[in-house]
């Protein structure tokens, strides 16, 4: 399955409380993202929780987009990316 970089802007700032609601919330796009098949692996935030960079596993860009949509989230950039180990190249 392909793996993608998320871009998001948050113009107000991300704000997902580290409550029972938070919880919550991400579990109902945890859920949502699911039922496309996508996958959230993990995200970056910015100091200033301005913007995200989300990990994700997908079929195709299109399926995460269409969960963006559905989750109410922003979208910049969807970019396929590979893992690079540096610790690969220690053992050659």
């Amino acid at each position: 399955m392909p793996r993608y970089l998320v871009e998001r802007t948050f113009p107000e700032g991300l704000a997902i409380p580290s409550t029972e609601d938070g919880a919550m919330l991400c579990g109902t796009v945890v859920g949502n993202n699911a039922a496309q098949g996508v996958t959230w692996i993990h995200s970056y935030v910015t100091p200033d929780n301005g913007k995200t960079y989300c990990i994700y596993d997908a079929p195709s860009p299109e399926a995460i987009h269409a969960v963006a949509v559905v989750n109410g989230l922003p979208v910049d950039s969807i970019t396929e990316v590979r893992v690079l180990d540096p610790y690969f190249y220690a053992h050659a």
